[in-house]
């Protein structure tokens, strides 16, 4: 800023004040840009970090095959890890931005999606002070803002004290007392609330019990690790009888979703992991308009053979929709009823689309393009007609999906199946996949109550990344089974 000397006053004491403001600009001036250094270089390691963070994404996704095998490979979860970090120093960098601006930028309204009818609403009115001059003038509401905060009330503990008073009459014998209620842990201090807390956070949340052993410790709760362990293993008990519920809801349905996972099992004395697998049963009637309440029930074993699901699902006889596992095949064969009953299998389409997803990614083969391309429109009409009727649902695909089969089944895959030419160099293996489901997946689309694929299907396998298993976990509740905590039950 420039000022002309005729602009100067010449009063010696307006000149010195004129000295004063401008050294306390600068001096603003300098503290501010010194700020904005600092800023600045903080939202630099930020950014350089994320970047790097990025990168390191990059390589283990769409790296070479030498990059990648350098470090471990980074799963669906620890990639959404990684990006919530991301997410999280975004926003750090533009907080610290936005405290240093000195005209903050007003943000257009956005449209919200309102908070769950069943939360509680606490109403907090903020009245406006009176201004001058108003007093004794009659207030009209003329409108309102209002808004929106989700709030959370913190988790606290508390004793129940129970009394049971004894009374004796006058000139009679004997005293009356009420009968102690019965408990879970009988003469034990937890109450039913603390075991389902426990339970719920141990087997859905994926706490541990020696972490939940320092949450407590900051309310000056001492809760031992140990102790709680037994608290699991008996309310695992009690919960048998739902668990065995629950497999037999699922066994009365018309059809089940089945799939297997490796899990994770502590090998007593190693100190190492073995592999384990989780057998998951699922019912769900809701995407084909069905009534039936959504359901689904694991099953521990230590290996993946076929007597295992011929064990689970013994005495059923419905539809079993699969991804292509040779057990579920023999299981179709020898059957799980009496006389000749046996299940009936079919197929999951997006099983059977991975394998030729992955080989199209590759572009290791223009079949497997096509495929992916024409399964495609599968899925636009299973889009359409998911939750209605069943026999509408039948109606549909007879009309529109079984062209598409037959498209694949005897179209593109068998006029290559036996072509070795230079464009198809190995066509057995880019088949494999849909021959190994020509048994199966060529009929989902008669039945009328199928969903096209179990992908989703009531949360199947939804612990296997939240839960590692102890072998001596598994002997309260018997051979070929998880803790009933595990499963769960109808809605």
């Amino acid at each position: 800023m420039t000022i002309a000397v005729a602009e100067l006053p010449d009063d010696i004491d307006a000149l010195k004040a004129m000295i004063i403001a401008m050294a306390e600009q600068r001096a603003l001036l300098e503290a501010r840009t010194s700020d904005l250094e600092v800023v600045n270089k903080t939202a630099d390691e930020r950014i350089a970090t994320l970047t790097a963070i990025v990168r390191m994404l990059e390589r283990s996704r769409y790296g070479t095959r030498s990059e990648r095998q350098r470090g471990a490979t980074l799963d669906d979860e620890q990639h959404a890890f990684v990006f919530d970090e991301i997410k999280t120093g975004l926003a750090a960098i533009e907080a610290e931005l936005e405290s240093t601006a000195q005209d903050k930028p007003q943000r257009a309204p956005r449209s919200r999606k309102g908070f769950a009818a069943h939360l509680e609403r606490v109403e907090i009115v903020i009245e406006p002070e009176l201004p001058a001059g108003c007093e004794g003038l009659e207030k009209v509401l003329i409108g309102e803002d209002v808004s929106e905060r989700l709030d959370v009330t913190r988790a606290k503990f508390r004793v129940i004290v129970t009394r049971r008073p004894k009374y004796a009459y006058r000139n009679r014998d004997g005293v009356i007392q009420a009968p102690a209620p019965p408990h879970i842990i009988e003469s034990g201090i937890p109450t039913e609330a603390l075991l389902a807390q426990i339970a719920v956070s141990k087997y859905a949340d994926g706490l541990p019990l020696y972490r939940q052993e320092a949450i407590y410790a900051r309310d000056q709760v001492e809760l031992d690790r140990s102790l709680m362990a037994q608290w699991m293993g008996k309310v695992g008990f009690e919960l048998q009888s739902l668990a065995d519920y629950v497999l037999e809801r699922i066994k009365q349905g018309e059809r089940i979703f089945a799939d297997e996972t490796t899990l994770p099992t502590l090998a007593p004395g190693s100190g190492k992991t073995q592999k384990a697998w989780l057998w998951a049963y699922a019912r769900d009637d809701r995407p084909f308009g069905g009534a039936g309440p959504p359901m689904v029930a694991y099953r521990f074993e230590d290996s993946r053979g076929g007597d295992c699901v011929a064990r689970h699902l013994a005495g059923y006889t419905g539809i079993l929709q699969v991804d292509g596992y040779s057990a579920y095949t023999r299981l179709a064969k020898t059957g799980t009823g009496t006389s000749n009953e046996t299940v009936t299998l079919a197929g999951c389409w997006a099983h059977l689309r991975r394998r030729f997803y992955e080989m199209h990614l590759n572009g290791s083969s223009r079949l497997a393009t096509q495929t992916v391309t024409t399964m495609a429109a599968l899925w636009k009409i299973e889009d359409e007609i998911r939750g209605v009727a069943p026999a509408a649902r039948m109606a549909a695909r007879q009309q529109r999906s079984a062209a598409i089969v037959a498209e694949l089944f005897f179209g593109k895959w068998s006029c290559r199946a036996s072509r070795g030419s230079r464009s198809w160099p190995r066509p057995s293996a880019t088949l494999r996949p849909g021959a190994k489901f020509s048994n199966t997946s060529s009929s989902t689309a008669g039945l009328r109550s199928i969903p096209i694929s179990s992908s989703g299907q009531s949360g199947l396998k939804q612990s296997r990344a939240r839960t590692r298993c102890s072998p001596a976990a598994t002997v309260a509740v018997g051979h070929g089974q998880l803790s009933p905590l595990c499963c769960r039950p109808p809605k």
